[in-house]
């Protein structure tokens, strides 16, 4: 597993952690979503980190062109 995975699992585990704690949820379909929704956080911010990626491998291509 990469750090960016470990990272991203950490996030979700946290993030699940301080909503369920928050809302003081009591059954396991409650729980459930809350750790759902904690995955999606890392899900998205997986799409953004790509997404960051992509933008600066673009601007490297961009500027090796006009260096041509």
């Amino acid at each position: 597993m990469s750090t960016l995975e470990l990272v991203l699992n950490m996030l979700a585990e946290a993030t699940t952690t301080e909503i369920t704690r928050e809302k003081k949820l009591q059954t396991f379909e409650e729980n459930k979503k809350v750790a759902r929704a904690g995955g999606e956080v890392a899900g998205n911010e997986l799409e953004l980190i790509n997404l960051l990626l992509q933008v600066k491998k673009l601007r490297l291509l961009s500027i090796k062109r006009s260096e041509l």
